[in-house]
């Protein structure tokens, strides 16, 4: 993050636009909204500047900005276009102590201006930190098109309760909770849906109510897909806005955390092949802690919490303390990962069944039977089995499985470090051990790899990648 998202008060304090462009139209039309002083300088100023002309909390100066105008400014901004200008503008800002933004100017702009959605008093800023300022515009319209001018009309309408709740519900937990349920569950619905007679008796009937259920713990045990956050389901990321605390690992994608609610805790629980942060049994343990103490607990978990994910073992373990779960599905690594690689793990000609197995057990490799799944008609799909790529190639073709069987492994699934690499079973250890994967990888066995090639470019191997990553670096 380059910038620090803030909002300044700026209510009855000097602001200095200087310009008479439309650009310095839209900042004196935002500066006043937010009840600022402003002055504006500029001797012809255009029609959309001389518009404002005439309200009461803006002066107009038919001059240029001189150093000593700046004085006492908290904010100034520089919409001339005029080089001169810009710059005496940023020197005299520095010199008052005042913050600056000058329009198309990087090196003189303290702030950035952002594109802004408003729902009065709900307001929504948008930025890329000026590295591509369409973009923001273009994501503000999005966001205009997809909020309902209500929801500022409800922050209204709730705001004569903010009092009262504070004072009914005690802990922030819990008072938290309850704006929730108010927000997303009946009174929302009903004051979107135009009664707020009906929305007031519901709040009315929530005060008076018992708020113990407020205070009650509970797990929530959430899929977040194989790395890609736009993979991530609606209800993850509710949940991921709404949970107290969040464990997570390492299989959960770096971009996918910076979506948790910003005030929850976060706990590391990280497992990797023979460096656990915590064991299984310590995670559940303190699973169980944290929902007892009233905390709604996310355990994040990479791909599908119920398929190799030991979301069975500690749904098993907390419902045996009476806790409530929830459990969210996860799109699998196997259709991440083989979808992104562009290995389709059933195909009419190449597979018509799909076996999921682990190649990790508690006391290391585990002993399949190959020939059963890797047969000519199904797909096979490994997880956790990186480490042992070399040893299940060997332990599948010393059980009869021929050589030449297509197998690929996807390293990084579904993220922009995606890795592929595809080979035989003769040849894949070496491969893997060449291409130096970090993991996390999925294995696909099956002759559904050669599909691979259709896709072009996404079909290109990890060394034909790495080649195009080079030249692209080199701006080739």
């Amino acid at each position: 993050m380059d910038y620090l998202p803030i909002f300044l008060d700026v209510r009855g304090k000097k602001v200095v636009v200087d310009g008479g462009t439309t650009v310095a139209a839209r900042r004196i039309e935002r500066a006043l909204s937010a009840g600022a002083l402003v002055h504006c300088f500029d001797p012809e100023p255009g029609e959309e500047v001389r518009a404002f002309l005439g309200h009461e909390n803006l002066v107009h100066h038919e001059r240029l900005a001189v150093e000593a105008d700046f004085e006492g400014a908290l904010v100034v901004w520089g919409a001339s276009e005029e080089p001169k200008r810009d710059a005496l503008l940023h020197a005299a800002a520095k010199k008052h102590g005042a913050l600056a933004n000058v329009a198309d100017e990087k090196d003189y702009c303290d702030f950035i201006t952002p594109s802004v959605v408003e729902r009065e008093p709900l307001t929504i800023a948008i930025t890329t930190g000026g590295a591509a300022p369409v973009v923001a515009r273009i994501l503000r319209a999005r966001v205009e098109a997809m909020l309902p001018a209500a929801y500022g009309r409800l922050a209204n309408f709730l705001s004569g309760y903010r009092d009262r709740i504070a004072g009914k519900i005690k802990g922030g937990t819990a008072r938290r909770r309850f704006w929730e349920n108010m927000i997303e569950g009946a009174v929302g619905d009903a004051f979107l849906a135009g009664d707020e007679a009906l929305a007031a008796r519901l709040i009315e009937q929530d005060l008076a109510g018992d708020d113990n259920a407020l205070r009650q713990g509970e797990v929530w045990l959430v899929g977040a897909g194989p790395g890609d956050p736009d993979l991530l389901t609606f209800k993850a990321l509710r949940m991921m806005q709404h949970a107290d605390v969040v464990l997570y690992d390492r299989l959960v994608g770096p971009g996918i955390l910076d979506l948790v609610r910003r005030d929850a805790e976060r706990i590391n629980v990280g497992k990797q092949a023979g460096n656990h942060v915590m064991t299984q049994d310590e995670t559940t343990a303190l699973i169980i802690k944290l929902a007892k103490a009233g905390k709604r607990v996310l355990r994040l978990k990479g791909g599908d919490p119920f398929i190799f994910g030991r979301g069975g073992e500690e749904l098993e373990d907390v419902a045996a303390h009476g806790i409530p779960v929830i459990v969210v599905p996860g799109i699998t690594a196997a259709a991440g990962c083989g979808a992104s690689a562009g290995i389709p793990l059933t195909h009419r000609d190449h597979a018509q069944a799909v076996a999921f197995v682990t190649a990790h057990g508690k006391d290391g490799l585990l002993p399949h039977d190959w020939v059963r799944l890797a047969r000519h008609d199904q797909t096979v799909v490994v997880y956790m089995g990186l480490r042992f790529v070399a040893e299940i190639a060997a332990a599948a073709m010393a059980q009869g499985v021929p050589g030449e069987m297509p197998i690929a492994v996807v390293d990084n699934g579904t993220r922009t470090t995606q890795r592929v690499v595809v080979g035989t079973l003769a040849d894949i250890g070496e491969k893997v051990r060449t291409a130096k994967l970090k993991g996390p990888a999925l294995i696909l066995i099956g002759t559904v790899v050669t599909m691979r090639g259709l896709l072009g470019v996404e079909g290109a191997t990890v060394e034909a990648a790495h080649e195009m990553e080079l030249m692209a670096r080199e701006g080739l």
